[in-house]
């Protein structure tokens, strides 16, 4: 089964982190049973976004290293039954080799539907591991140059890896802002640019990324989680329109 998906960026400031939350939390919403992995070694967030930060005794690092076993280190999110996380290393000297990542994730795949990998921002290191065990990626673009950039040093990254299912998403888009900047002449010109086929719009909701930000995305709805509701069906192969078009 094609059930692990990297979430990455070219650049940081995408809302990457919001999406892979938001889509793991729609997926747990259908029913379905997510791990999710925080891959950025040093800058994690993931657990404050699932409310477990006082909660976390074990990473990631912890399990290859013995520490602990796999599953010991997966906690449960609040207010999110069927929603996992692993959690990043606070230490950047902890970060895992591609190989040792894989076999981790080898590991933990079985007991879910989808593992979603939150990577870090760019091509470094830590994208090579959290991309290690992907099955399919989506890469996360605002609609303005330098992002589109990033995204495609991103595409040619995963190409190496041989990864080739690869969708775009374009997130926190707001057409007055895309007008303003006119560096585009409409986001076809985006996606073309990208080289990726796009999968999802998701809208500028200041709301998603405070209740987000806040841990609270268990208890609370804002209009952006129905293109995550989208999102997650088209991921599962569903032949819908795309629930916002910019």
């Amino acid at each position: 089964m094609n059930n692990v998906i990297v979430v990455a960026s070219g650049k940081g400031g995408t809302g990457k982190s919001t999406v892979s939350v938001a889509l793991a939390a729609t997926f747990v919403q259908q029913n379905k049973r997510v791990l999710l992995i925080d891959c950025d070694c040093g800058m994690r967030g993931l657990d404050l976004m699932l409310d477990v930060e006082e909660e976390i005794l074990f990473d990631c690092s912890d399990a290859v290293c013995g520490n602990c076993t796999a599953r010991e280190a997966v906690y449960t999110g609040k207010n999110f039954n069927g929603l996992d996380l692993l959690a990043a290393p606070f230490d950047t000297d902890n970060e895992i080799s591609p190989s040792v990542f894989k076999q981790l994730v080898d590991e933990l795949r079985e007991d879910y539907d989808y593992v979603i990998i939150d990577s870090p921002a760019g091509v470094g290191s830590g994208f090579a591991t959290a991309a290690s065990p992907a099955d399919r990626a989506l890469v996360v673009v605002n609609a303005e140059p330098t992002s589109v950039r990033g995204a495609q040093k991103i595409r040619r990254k995963l190409l190496e890896l041989d990864i080739q299912d690869i969708r775009l998403i374009i997130n926190r888009f707001d057409r007055r802002q895309f007008e303003t900047l006119d560096c585009y002449e409409d986001l076809d010109e985006v996606i073309d640019a990208t080289g990726i086929g796009l999968i999802a719009f998701v809208p500028l909701d200041l709301r998603l990324s405070a209740i987000i930000q806040n841990g609270l995305l268990g208890l609370n709805w804002c209009p952006a989680m129905t293109v995550f509701d989208c999102l997650a069906k088209r991921i599962e192969g569903a032949r819908i329109p795309l629930a916002f078009k910019g």
